[in-house]
């Protein structure tokens, strides 16, 4: 088991918190597999749209607003590291240009050695999309489209798109990725059937969120989606974020199917993160 499980962190990284080199340096150095940091560009005051996160009520936690830019952050967490996967979790690929998207992670991957995990997500902040020039209703097809503008220009020596939310003409763009044709895309997200079939008709991966040390109920979920559309199921990784850090449900997790665990790190200070990670570490060891 050892010698395939995958553990790593995420932690919402804000401009008041640990830095990112200080962060992945302690991260590898303690044996975890991966790091993944999420991007919000802004968050607009009106807050019209809930924030999922709530139970009851909750406000949006302050450091949504305070985050640092991710593909910044990876980029300093590479120059730090040797082995660490760098990864997204999760761009908001419908709000970005994918043209500038492709040339930046085909970048940190060439320049890591082939280290980068690209995970996306549909947008859940309205408010955050529109003022991206992004219709809320169409984000899906816009960020299923980007996502394959993105694979094209890492792919391909002349790349062109032509869609109803993305287009560009054939065009050059190196450099390309380290890995080929490219870095797996993963989709992040619950189990409803839209979602689902998204990661079963394109994505690599798929990256839920649970804490359960059982997630055997979900997984044939993915496995009907996967059935539907006549693909593989090996064909999709999926990595559980929000992981338990119990040892042996950690273990019956990566027994039943999952492929990576990620411990989510509370957005504390300095030293409450590094006496997390102090606190986990015999984790990788003990699964």
């Amino acid at each position: 088991m050892a010698a395939t499980a995958r553990i790593g962190i995420s932690l919402m990284p804000g401009d008041n918190g640990i830095t990112p080199v200080e962060l992945a340096r302690a991260v590898e150095e303690r044996g975890f597999e991966s790091l993944w940091l999420p991007e919000h560009s802004h968050i607009p005051v009106s807050r019209d749209t809930p924030w999922p996160g709530s139970l009851s009520g909750e406000p949006l936690p302050d450091v949504y607003s305070r985050l640092l830019d991710v593909t910044v952050s990876l980029a300093m967490a590479a120059s730090v590291t040797t082995k660490l996967r760098l990864g997204t979790s999760v761009l908001l690929l419908a709000a970005r240009d994918p043209l500038w998207t492709a040339k930046e992670y085909a970048t940190l991957d060439a320049l890591s050695g082939g280290r980068v995990e690209l995970g996306v997500g549909f947008g859940w902040n309205g408010e955050e999309l529109e003022n991206h020039g992004v219709e809320f209703a169409s984000r899906w097809d816009h960020t299923r489209e980007a996502a394959a503008a993105v694979r094209s220009v890492w792919r391909d020596e002349v790349a062109e798109f032509n869609g109803e939310h993305v287009a560009f003409t054939p065009s050059w763009a190196w450099p390309k990725p380290a890995q080929a044709p490219g870095p797996k895309i993963h989709i992040g997200g619950g189990a409803g059937p839209r979602l689902l079939g998204h990661v079963a008709a394109w994505a690599d991966g798929w990256l839920p969120i649970s804490a359960r040390p059982s997630f055997a109920s979900r997984l044939r979920l993915l496995d009907d989606a996967c059935k539907r559309v006549e693909r593989e199921r090996s064909e999709v990784e999926v990595s559980v974020f929000g992981a338990t850090t119990d040892a042996a449900g950690l273990s019956n997790l990566f027994a039943e199917g999952v492929d990576r665990a990620v411990l989510t790190l509370p957005s504390d200070d300095r030293d409450g993160v590094l006496r997390q990670l102090d606190e986990w570490a015999p984790i990788v060891d003990r699964v």
